[in-house]
């Protein structure tokens, strides 16, 4: 497992997009459902320290993901996305409209690519937001390359007990 987490920005919308990659030891249909099964979503999505509580996730073109965030603090963090773009096992591409209880809104579009290298699943996060100063203000306000970062931390974890546990013989 590739254990540092690139960050990059690039192309025309590289003035106002996040982009996070990381590599898991793990196979690819494995990853997506890890990702697009809402019972594993609750288990690992969010920073170090969070909870998530998954109302609705209907991972189809059009489909609704209603999530809420729960932060060690007690600070909670309602979510909707809307899917725009499914390819099973590839890509997701959603708009994400967000952020603290009672704060300012956040919206972003999100994609998310399922690639097959060596040894294992490339998961790559693009985060476009409206402009330079929505995306700079989401990283100050709510740490969000930190925070992606520590998410997909998180998913290699629990990709890597899914994997131990299938060694000897338990559940997915």
């Amino acid at each position: 497992m590739t254990v540092d987490t690139k960050v990059e920005m690039k192309g025309s919308t590289a003035e106002r997009e996040i982009v996070l990659t990381r590599v898991f030891d793990a196979p690819r249909a494995m990853v997506w459902e890890a990702w697009t099964d809402p019972k594993q979503v609750a288990l690992w999505w969010g920073p170090k320290g969070f909870t998530t509580t998954i109302e609705v996730m209907d991972v189809r073109p059009g489909g609704v993901w209603k999530h809420v965030m729960h932060g060690p603090d007690g600070t909670d963090y309602p979510n909707e996305s809307v899917f725009l773009e499914v390819v099973p096992r590839e890509l997701l591409v959603y708009t994400l409209t967000g952020g603290r209880a009672g704060g300012p809104v956040v919206n972003i579009v999100k994609t998310a690519t399922f690639e097959e290298v060596a040894g294992g699943t490339r998961v790559t996060m693009r985060h476009v937001f409206a402009s330079a100063e929505a995306r700079d203000e989401n990283v100050r306000d709510y740490g969000s390359i930190e925070g992606g970062k520590q998410t997909l931390e998180r998913l290699a974890g629990y990709l890597s007990e899914r994997l131990a546990a299938n060694k000897q013989g338990g559940v997915r």
